[in-house]
């Protein structure tokens, strides 16, 4: 059966995540209802992974089936965004081989974390507000512990039915960008919770509650207790995924 690849983005500030779950709104819900639709026929998608409630996404790929195939891709696009709501936007449909998965043939996934340092109204869903103003230099020195292979266990949700643990992570960073701080991490995979226990195990460095070293005997220990609290979701967007068969693209940054 012909399937197709949707590049969208999505605001998740009202949303229990992308999956489909009882007694919450998701997204996926939203999508499959608005192609069901369209198409005249059910509709399952299947995303590129799954995200917390309130998490952001500037770039997120979910791939589908449909037979007949679709003659029209941008009149599809112009009529899912017609039917979605205001904070879901579908960018692009893409058709792929038979075989490729929107999550399983992801071979990267960036991550960007904002933080503001003034209070402001206008970023309350965006990202998260710090009292204090950490050391940029300290958290840049800690995330050089990052860059590595190895078990992430200290920084995932407990209980997560995942086969391993092991990440690949090949760039993390903290930036000024117009004003906000901006932590960025890119990994072959991600555990659930990961980047946000990541990035406030980091503002503990930052604030200088530990030392920078200190990440490296985090990831050590394998235990969730030793890392750092887990920040709003508020602050964290998906930014980049790459495939082997799709051109990469850098999605406009928002909020800054």
């Amino acid at each position: 059966m012909p399937r197709f690849f949707l590049r969208i983005s999505f605001k998740g500030t009202g949303y229990a995540g992308w999956q489909i779950q009882e007694n919450a709104i998701s997204l996926q819900e939203k999508l499959n209802n608005a192609l069901s639709i369209l198409l005249n026929q059910p509709v399952s998608s299947i995303g590129c992974g799954r995200t917390d409630t309130g998490v952001h996404a500037r770039q997120f790929y979910v791939h589908f089936d449909h037979d007949p195939g679709i003659p029209q891709p941008q009149k599809i696009v112009h009529q899912l965004n017609s039917i979605l709501p205001h904070d879901i936007s579908i960018h692009e449909l893409i058709s792929v081989q038979n075989d490729q998965h929107a999550r399983f043939d992801a071979f990267e996934r960036t991550y960007e974390y904002f933080i503001t340092t003034s209070k402001n109204p206008f970023l309350k869903e965006f990202a998260m507000f710090c009292h204090n103003i950490p050391d940029i230099d300290l958290m840049n020195e800690a995330c050089t512990h990052l860059l590595q292979q190895g078990d992430f266990t200290s920084f995932s949700k407990s209980n997560t039915q995942v086969k391993t643990n092991i990440c690949h992570v090949s760039r993390a960073v903290w930036e000024n960008r117009n004003g906000l701080q901006v932590f960025t991490i890119t990994a072959d995979r991600f555990l659930r919770g990961m980047v946000r226990a990541i990035v406030g195990t980091l503002l503990d460095v930052g604030v200088g509650k530990i030392p920078p070293s200190r990440i490296n005997e985090i990831i050590e220990t394998k235990n969730r207790s030793e890392a750092g609290v887990t920040v709003p979701a508020c602050g964290l967007y998906l930014t980049q995924i790459k495939y082997p068969f799709i051109e990469p693209i850098v999605s406009p940054s928002f909020p800054a």
